[in-house]
């Protein structure tokens, strides 16, 4: 579990499992292949993740246009998704919790939408 907040400034702490983090921080992951080799996913993705760790509040991510956050319903209730890039339908699936301080990143998802490839 790697956690990235810098000390003394109440940003978001955002938290994700191995598989994402190796993603992250060298660009490279086995079990998402798909979003390593696609490079503007690669940089949505990264670019994602910055953005969560600069701000203060999960509401803070409705005025970023370019993520197009939103709290999901139905199957995935309890979840937020910010879509990697306007080109794709990739998200970034993660919970919030403890009143939207802490971000778990859960996945990278291209189905929620109903997309059948």
């Amino acid at each position: 579990m790697y956690v990235c907040a810098e000390k003394n400034v109440t940003k978001m702490i955002v938290q994700m499992e191995d598989d994402l983090l190796e993603l992250y921080m060298t660009g490279k992951s086995v079990r998402y292949k798909n979003i390593s080799r696609n490079r503007t996913l690669l940089e949505g993705f990264v670019l994602a993740v910055k953005l969560m760790e600069r701000v203060e509040t999960v509401g803070e991510l409705r005025q970023i246009s370019r993520l197009h956050y939103e709290q999901l319903k139905y199957q995935y209730s309890g979840l937020s998704s910010v879509r990697l890039s306007n080109r794709y339908v990739h998200r970034l699936l993660f919970e919030e919790i403890e009143g939207g301080v802490i971000v778990r990143l859960i996945d990278i998802d291209d189905t929620h939408y109903g997309n059948k490839r």
